[in-house]
């Protein structure tokens, strides 16, 4: 695709502080704007996933190599950002537990990175898996339609939960309101976190207290991505067609 069709500079140490300095402003802002919380990307191939993983980062200078070094970027944006909010405003990550690439942020990388903002704070950190490059283990995965292929990034988010005094929440393809509450109950996490089940039933968590606890109708197509790009909102793509069949007949 055209967009992706540039080939990515090195940042130098000048551009690295101007953007660890924007994380805290930003972050200052959402709090004066009244948000309860904020939450650091750190996943899907996103600038502070790029910095971590080795796939992207063949940096030679203390921001690349080992483990370490490929923290410096993340562990300088949590650090500003919580200068910029105080001790007492929640700052949350989304953290990426393996990249599930050949040469990729391991699960052991990703627990090392987890444990360093456990240690200096963070009040969550909420687990996923993958980037755009990871194929059929990419984020958002498709065809989740049994409750075998549900919680995919559970077993990497049991590690870094081992590692961490923090709450810990974990993403990825929770449909059913059984594989939800044994993820909590029987596995040790903290919070699961959804997403695309919301896109097409705002709902679902009432539902599921009022005691419907059939699985979310959300089927996973992805779908409700291409609006976001297009159209510059999302939506369900399949909930949408289904109301305007509906109007055709009324």
């Amino acid at each position: 695709m055209e967009q992706f069709s540039e080939v990515p500079q090195e940042l130098s140490k000048e551009d690295i502080a101007e953007i660890v300095t924007a994380f805290g402003d930003a972050a200052k802002r959402a709090k004066s704007y009244d948000f309860d919380a904020v939450q650091l990307h750190g996943a899907h191939g996103y600038l502070i996933n790029q910095f971590l993983s080795p796939h992207i980062n063949k940096r030679t200078d203390e921001y690349g190599g080992s483990i370490e070094n490929r923290c410096r970027f993340l562990m300088e944006v949590y650090r500003k950002v919580r200068e910029a909010v105080g001790k007492d405003y929640p700052v949350m990550i989304k953290l990426t537990g393996t990249d599930f690439l050949d040469g990729g942020l391991s699960n052991k990388e990703a627990v090392f990175a987890a444990k360093q903002l456990s240690d200096e704070g963070v009040d969550a950190i909420e687990v996923s898996g993958g980037t755009p490059a990871s194929g059929d283990q990419s984020p958002a995965r498709t065809k989740i339609n049994r409750q075998e292929k549900e919680a995919y990034h559970l077993e990497i988010a049991k590690n870094i939960k081992k590692a961490v005094n923090c709450p810990v929440m974990v993403v990825g393809g929770f449909r059913s309101y059984e594989v939800a509450d044994k993820t909590i109950n029987d596995e040790g996490m903290d919070y699961i976190s959804m997403a695309r089940p919301f896109i097409r039933e705002p709902d679902l968590v009432n539902r599921w207290k009022r005691g419907d606890t059939a699985p979310a109708k959300c089927i996973s197509c992805n779908g409700c991505f291409m609006p976001g790009i297009k159209e510059g909102g999302i939506y369900c793509v399949v909930e949408k067609k289904l109301k305007e069949k509906k109007q055709e007949k009324s």
